[in-house]
C-alpha cells in the first residue's frame, strides 16, 4: 500500500533500524556514570551529538536533545524570550507556522506578551521586508519556518535572518520539514527539528542555540542535557536518530532530484485531469518531496476515504477532514482554497509505478465524490434573467455551500450578485477561493442572523 504522507511521520530507515537495535544493548546505562556501562552510554550520546551537530551546521555543546520536536520548539521559544526579556516582550512569526509556534505564541501572549503573525503571499511565503517590518524595539524573539510542513514552500530564511541579525533580534527557525534535505542557510540563532520528519524513531527532538544567544531555560532545573531539556536521555533512539539523519543527508542529493521530478509529474498530470483544482504552494522554491492540490464540490473526509479504500495513504489541511470544521491555518493564510485538500508528501524510495498508479486512479475518485454530492459538471455560460439571488446554506458543511453557489450562479445576470448564507468557518475561505477560480467577484462578507452572508458578483 503505497504511503505518501511522509511530512507527518517519514517510514523508519534502515539505519535508523539498525542503530536503534545496536543501541539497546549498548546503551542501556545512565550516560551520567563513571563505570564502564555508563562510560560507554556516554560515548554513544556524544558521538550522535556531533553526528546531530554537522548536519545542523553547529557546535556538538550548542545542541540538545529533547523528547520531541514540539518539545524543542516550546523549549526554544520560551528560553529565548525569558532570555530577552529586558528587551522586550514582543514576538515575531509568520502566519503559516507549525501549530508548536502557534501555542507558544498563544501562551506567551496570555503571559503578557504580544506577538505579530507576518502574512504570506498566495504561495505561503513570506517577503522579508514585510518580515523585517514587524521587527519593533521591544522584539525579543522571531520564529520562522524553513519550509511549510502542508504546501512545502521553502522561506526565505537567509534573508530575513540577515534583517533580523541586523536588528539585534534572535531568529528561531523550524526546520523539521527540511533538516534531512540539507543544513539551514543564513545567521539563525535557534533551530529545531523532530527526528521522525526524516525517518529517525519518533519521540527525539533537536534544539541547537548558538553560542552568544540569550537563553533562560524554562520549568523546573535539571541536570541533563545543559539544562534545556529535562529527563531521561532516551539514547538508543537518540543515536537511532543521529545515524538516519547522517544517512538521509548522504542520499539527500540523488533521492531530492528523483522525488522532484516524480512530484512535478503530480503537479502536472493533477492539473491536466482533474478539473476545478488548485495547485498551491511555490511551484519552484519549494520542498523536493510534497505537493498539496484542493479540489472544488469535494468533501476532504470522503476524498481521503475512497484513497484509502484504494490503498493510498495522503492527508489534508481540509475543514471538511477536522472535527472542529476550520480550515488549515496554513491554506487561510494563504488564501487558497481549502476544500477536498489533499497532501502528497513522498517517503524516501518511493516508487514511480506507485505514482502513476495514483494519477490513475485520483480523476475518478474525485468525479465519484463530486457526483455523490450533487456538484455542478461545468461553469455555466449563459446570462441568467435574475438580478440578485439569496443562496441559505446554514447549517450545510463544507463544501456544500460552494456548489449551491456553483449551481445558482448562472441564473442571474452578469453584473448581478448571488449572496450564500452560511455559518460553515471553511465558507469564508473557500468562496472567495472559488470567485479566484472562477473569474467572480468577491464583493464580501456582510453579518447574518446565524451565520454569515458572502456577496458575489457575476462578472462572466
Amino acid at each position: 500500500m503505497p504511503y505518501f504522507d511522509a511530512a507527518s511521520a517519514a517510514p523508519l530507515h534502515p539505519v535508523a533500524r539498525q542503530a536503534l537495535l545496536a543501541a539497546l544493548d549498548e546503551g542501556w546505562a545512565d550516560p551520567a556514570r563513571l563505570y564502564r556501562e555508563g562510560r560507554r552510554a556516554r560515548l554513544l550520546l556524544d558521538a550522535a551529538r556531533e553526528a546531530a551537530a554537522e548536519a545542523v551546521g553547529c557546535r556538538p555543546d550548542e545542541l540538545v536533545f529533547t523528547s520531541s520536536g514540539t518539545t524543542a520548539v516550546h523549549a526554544g521559544i520560551a528560553g529565548a524570550l525569558s532570555g530577552r526579556r529586558r528587551v522586550g516582550r514582543h514576538l515575531a512569526l509568520s502566519a503559516v507556522e507549525h501549530s508548536s509556534v502557534l501555542h507558544s505564541a498563544a501562551a506567551h501572549e496570555a503571559a503578557g506578551g504580544s506577538f505579530t503573525e507576518v502574512p504570506v503571499d498566495r504561495t505561503g511565503a513570506v517577503d522579508p521586508a514585510v518580515y523585517g517590518g514587524a521587527l519593533r524595539a521591544d522584539t525579543a524573539l522571531a520564529c520562522l519556518q524553513s519550509a511549510n510542513h502542508e504546501v512545502g514552500t521553502e522561506q526565505p530564511v537567509a534573508e530575513v535572518a540577515a534583517l533580523c541579525a541586523e536588528a539585534g533580534v534572535p531568529l528561531l527557525v523550524d526546520a523539521a520539514q527540511s533538516l534531512g534535505w540539507g543544513p539551514v542557510p543564513g545567521r539563525w540563532s535557534l533551530l529545531t527539528a523532530s527526528a521522525h520528519k526524516w525517518g529517525g524513531p519518533a519521540g527525539v527532538g533537536l534544539l541547537a542555540v548558538r553560542k552568544g544567544t540569550r537563553f533562560s531555560p524554562q520549568g523546573p532545573a535539571g541536570e541533563r542535557e545543559s539544562g534545556r531539556a529535562a529527563g531521561f536521555e532516551n539514547l538508543p533512539a537518540i543515536v537511532a536518530a543521529a545515524a538516519s539523519l547522517r544517512a538521509v543527508r548522504s542520499e539527500a542529493a540523488a533521492e531530492s532530484a528523483r522525488l522532484r521530478a516524480l512530484v512535478d509529474r503530480i503537479r502536472s498530470v493533477v492539473a491536466e485531469r482533474v478539473p476545478d483544482v488548485e495547485v498551491v504552494g511555490d511551484p519552484e522554491r519549494r520542498l523536493p518531496h510534497l505537493v498539496t492540490f484542493s479540489c472544488l464540490y469535494v468533501d476532504g473526509e470522503t476524498l481521503l476515504h475512497e484513497l484509502d479504500r484504494r490503498e493510498f495513504s495522503v492527508s489534508s489541511g481540509s475543514s471538511c477532514t477536522s472535527s472542529t470544521l476550520i480550515p488549515s491555518h496554513v491554506l487561510k493564510a494563504m488564501g487558497v482554497l481549502s476544500e477536498g485538500n489533499v497532501r502528497v508528501s513522498l517517503p524516501t524510495g518511493t516508487a514511480g509505478a506507485d505514482v502513476d498508479r495514483f494519477l490513475e486512479v485520483l480523476p475518478g475518485v474525485v468525479a465519484e465524490v463530486r457526483e455523490r454530492l450533487g456538484a455542478p459538471v461545468s461553469a455555466p455560460h449563459s446570462p441568467g434573467p435574475a438580478t440578485s439571488l439569496v443562496v441559505d446554506a446554514l447549517g450545510r458543511r463544507c463544501p456544500i455551500p460552494v456548489i449551491e453557489l456553483a449551481k445558482v450562479i448562472g441564473e442571474v445576470a452578469v453584473g448581478a450578485t448571488v449572496t450564500v448564507l452560511a455559518d460553515d468557518e471553511a465558507a469564508r475561505l473557500d468562496i472567495p477561493a472559488w470567485c479566484e477560480m472562477r473569474g467572480q467577484e468577491y464583493v464580501g462578507e456582510e453579518p447574518a442572523d446565524l451565520g454569515s452572508a458572502y456577496v458575489v458578483r457575476r462578472l462572466s
